[in-house]
């Protein structure tokens, strides 16, 4: 098992498993498609590659085009 996805964190970096896994599967869907990994492969499998680029911020979920999602800091009351 990736050992990112024991810990929390990474679906509060999203704001929730519902947002996590749309953001897989379509960043999924672009890597079958022929789109290059954002982080060194290095053998390893697609969902890891695309949790590496979630952790390292290469990709995430944009707020402003997305209609109805909030960010979760604003949500939880900890934005600047």
């Amino acid at each position: 098992m990736i050992e990112a996805l024991k810990s929390d964190e990474i679906v509060h970096k999203l704001g929730g498993k519902f947002k996590l896994c749309a953001l897989v599967q379509h960043r999924w869907s672009e890597l079958i498609n022929g789109a290059r990994p954002l982080v060194e492969r290095a053998g390893r499998s697609d969902l890891e590659v695309i949790i590496d680029e979630i952790l390292q911020g290469k990709i995430g979920i944009d707020r402003d085009k997305s209609q109805g999602i909030t960010d979760p800091a604003k949500a939880l009351g900890q934005e600047d």
